[in-house]
Order: structure tokens, then sequence, then C-alpha cells
């Protein structure tokens, strides 16, 4: 036995120094790694290191505190209030709150006591006849095909037993949407998917048909989003299965790619005119629009064309350059739209200054997963907000950034039936309905400790951001706000008011002024 034992060692031995041998000779004559060619066999251990480098990053090396898109402790606080439990942390703030470009609240020395009821925001204008009192805490888009069905029915359970709304994404509407009753928002973009005729125009009757469904308690119309503003989306043929070429309307097996731009409109006022008919086909259920902010003369050029066609949304959700769920090339995730704060001050002075900020309601997405957020968005001007990755990480996603691989570990974000059923649905449902009660209550705890009594009475002067290491301001100090009607009347500060002449109702074109480009 031992003499055998001797040659099969030897045979296994021989077997792999032939294998080696025949690795490093295909890395030296291959010519498409550069460095498996200098280093043979050596430098696989390169490509080895590189492929489990995110868990290491993640659970080895980086701190609780600096991981992104979302550090440790934020992704264990969502995991918590999933649970049920508190959220809490021993030992104080890991935070560097000296450290510029942080954020703080300003509370009392006499706080109230925190209100027993969860208030909620009203969407539905003057042309609104089935107006919806949505949550100040939501589910924003996200459709299915880049979520599981599983991950899409576990959010429509949490959200029925929560009392809150889900949006669908521009994916098209679909019967997991629908399976637990919850209250939706049907969003959908450019290509119309779920509501649009054979060659890619808005189908009317289709709409109406889907629409009239009691479920459906609004209607979202997707202009771009934060991680990709101003580009369209792309499905690969292979991932367009016959269920999901069901819901969007498109053909099994092929590529479905939606244009950059609406086909329906091309100008603020033929934007607004689309409104219309959308809340018209839906039987007057209230109408919104999502958009990334870009150039503020586009944003006041809309508001212009409100004025002048006496047609308001009932209201806008701005989406921050720091929000997405899926992929997105990554300079436009980088380097393209306005932050959240920044595009949600924008819309809102602009509304303000045009005097219809009473008449359109204000949404915020972008990184919203606590009540800290939930209170600094509203003390910003939005109206209720919308959470995805929160949303996402309550459903059991660890924030593997595989979204866009159909590989993801957690079953959220794919469509291989093998992974997607690790997701209880049961289960899962209780924790995103847990998440939104524990984030709700946050907000409602530090409302109280500021000795406010109503959402409405936070203002930008409550939040303060740290410039340096020895002075901080408020928002109401760092930015300009306007104030009802000012743009109408002349009295904006100039730099508004020279945007507002050049806005035009009838373009998205920037007018621009034109500079002399040096040799």
């Amino acid at each position: 036995m031992g003499f055998s034992a001797k040659r099969i060692a030897a045979s296994v031995g021989l077997s792999g120094a032939a294998g080696l041998l025949g690795v490093a000779a295909h890395d030296v004559v291959q010519k498409k790694h550069t460095i498996l060619r200098n280093f043979p066999v050596l430098g696989h251990a390169r490509y080895f290191m590189e492929f489990i480098r995110p868990e290491i990053q993640q659970y080895f090396i980086e701190n609780n505190y600096d991981g992104r898109p979302f550090d440790r402790d934020t992704r264990s606080m969502i995991y918590e209030r999933a649970k049920g439990l508190g959220g809490e942390q021993a030992f104080g703030t890991e935070r560097k709150v000296l450290r510029p470009g942080h954020d703080f609240i300003l509370h009392t020395m006499s706080p109230v006591a925190p209100m027993k009821e969860e208030p909620r925001q009203r969407l539905g204008g003057p042309d609104c006849t089935q107006p919806y009192d949505i949550s100040l805490f939501n589910i924003s888009s996200m459709s299915f095909g880049a979520l599981s069905a599983n991950a899409v029915m576990a959010m429509n359970k949490g959200a029925a037993l929560g009392g809150f709304s889900q949006e669908t994404g521009e994916g098209g509407l679909t019967d997991y949407h629908l399976k637990y009753g919850a209250d939706v928002i049907w969003e959908f973009g450019s290509g119309y998917f779920g509501c649009r005729t054979e060659d890619g125009r808005f189908d009317d009757e289709t709409f109406a048909h889907k629409a009239a469904q009691p479920e459906i308690k609004g209607i979202l119309i997707k202009l771009s989003q934060g991680a990709k503003p101003g580009l369209g989306g792309v499905l690969p043929g292979e991932k367009v299965t016959p269920e999901i070429a069901k819901a969007r309307g498109v053909p099994e097996g092929e590529t479905c790619v939606s244009p950059a731009a609406h086909p329906e409109f091309s100008t603020p006022r033929e934007l607004l005119h689309f409104v219309a008919r959308v809340r018209q086909a839906a039987q007057g259920k209230p109408v919104g629009i999502k958009l990334c902010a870009g150039s503020r003369i586009e944003i006041l050029g809309l508001c212009k064309a409100m004025l002048e066609t006496r047609i308001t949304p009932d209201w806008i959700t701005v989406d921050g350059s720091e929000g997405g769920t899926g992929a997105a090339p990554v300079e436009f995730e980088d380097a393209v739209g306005m932050p959240l704060t920044e595009g949600l001050i924008s819309v809102n002075n602009a509304l303000v200054g045009v005097g219809l900020r009473d008449k359109v309601a204000l949404g915020a997405s972008g990184k919203v997963v606590g009540g800290a957020d939930i209170v600094r968005r509203m003390a910003l001007g939005a109206d209720f907000t919308n959470s995805a990755r929160g949303m996402m990480m309550a459903t059991g996603c660890i924030q593997a950034q595989k979204c866009n691989t159909n590989r993801c570990p957690s079953g959220v974000a794919t469509q291989d039936p093998r992974l997607a059923r690790g997701i209880d649905v049961g289960d899962k449902g209780e924790r995103v309905k847990n998440f939104h009660k524990g984030t709700m209550n946050s907000a409602m705890r530090i409302l109280a400790s500021m000795g406010l009594s109503s959402f409405r009475d936070l203002g930008p002067e409550h939040i303060m951001h740290r410039i340096d290491s020895t002075s901080s301001a408020s928002y109401n100090r760092m930015y300009t706000w306007l104030t009802t009607n000012s743009l109408l009347d002349g009295t904006a500060p100039e730099d508004w008011m020279e945007k507002w002449n050049r806005s035009d109702p009838d373009s998205f074109m920037v007018a621009r002024h034109h500079h002399t480009r040096a040799n």
C-alpha cells in the first residue's frame, strides 16, 4: 500500500507540474495580457487578488465610517432596523465631526413629545381629481428586470404592511408590483414600457386600461435619473425573458433600448401638455415628473411653461447624482448631474420664485436611508422622500456591487432563479416594513428633539454644514433662497434674474453666452 501511495503521489505531482508547464507555455505565447507574458504562472496571482479585492476591502480593510457608497455603520443601521432592532451604537460616534463637509442638525433645550402618527403629503394639484396622500418615506423606482421577482414582491409586501408606496421603475408595471395590493406609483420613461405602441410611442389606450387599477395611486414620468442623467437604458437581449418581454411590451430575446429623450415631446411646453394628456388618461390621478437637475435655465424654462400653459405636474421628484441602483458609465456616475442638495434647492427656488410652490409637491431621492436624511432633505425643500438602495438592503442586499452582472449573491438584483430563490418573500417583506417604520420613527424623534411638532416647520436654518475645523454655517446662510414671486417682480438676486431672462418655455436648449476661445 505504501508503494502504491508513493506512485500515486508521484503521478499527481507529475501531472501538476505538467499542468503548470502547460499554463506557462500558454502564458508566454499569448499576446493579450502583458503581465502573464512577462511573468507566466505567477501573473495569475494578480488577477486572483483583483477578483477578491472588493470582499477583502469591504470585510477586512475599510473602517466603519469610510466605506462607499454606504459605509458599514450605515449598512448595519439598515439591517438592524429591518430586523426590528433599534439601530443603536455604543461608545459614541466614529464620525470626524470637525471634518469639512459634515452636516449636523440643531436641537433645542426644550424638546417636545414625538408625534404618534406618521404625517403624509398630498399629491394632487388643481387639475388632479384623485389626489393621493403619500408617506414621507417610500420605495424609489426599481424595475423588474433590474430586480428579481422575489425582491419586487418582498418590497410590495412590505409597502402593503407598512402603508407606504412602491415605485415601479421604468421597466413597467408587472404582476409582482400588484401581488400584495400595496400603493403603487407607476413610473415610465422614454421607452414607455408597458404602455407603448409597436413603434415605441405612448399608447394612451393601453396606459388608461392599466392605470385604472385601484393599486395605481399616481404616475411618474421619468426624464432622467441620478446615476446616468441624459442616457437611455439598455437591457441586453439575453435578459429579455418571456416574462420581461410581456411586462415591457417588447419582443422576446431582442435588446431593449430606451431612447435618451422622450419621443412624445421636445420642449418644456410640450412636456406639460403630455403631463395633462397622461393625467386625463389616468382619470385624474396625480402625475409627477422625475429628473436629475442639470441646467438651472432649463428648470426655469419649465416654470415659464407652467405659467403660460397653466398646467402643472402634481409633483416633481428630484433625483441626486449620487443616486443609482444599477450600473451606469463611471464618468456619468462621477461627473454628470447635480447632487441632491443643489438640485433640490434649485427646483424649490424656481417654484417659489414663480409662485407655484403651493401647487407642486417636491420629492427627494438619493442616498436617503435614515431619519436624519429625511429631516435634512425636508429642511432643504422636500415634501417627501424615496429610497432605493436602503430598501434593497432591507431586502437582503449586501452591497456586493454586482447589480449589472446577473450574479447578485443576495438574489436581489438578478434574474438567476437559483440566486433569487434565496429571498424569502414573507420574511423580507416584514423587514422592509420594519425598516420603513424604524426610519420614520427616527425622523419623528429627531424632529421632536428640535422642538418641532410638524415637518412643515423645518427650514434650512435648522441644518448646519461644517466649512472647516473652526467654522460652520447654516444652509440658510450658505445658499440663496428666493421669496415668493421674486422672479416675476424682478426682486430675485441678479444671477437668478439673468438665468430667468435666458430661459425659454419652448426650448430645452440652454441659451449660452458666446466666449472667444484663445488660439
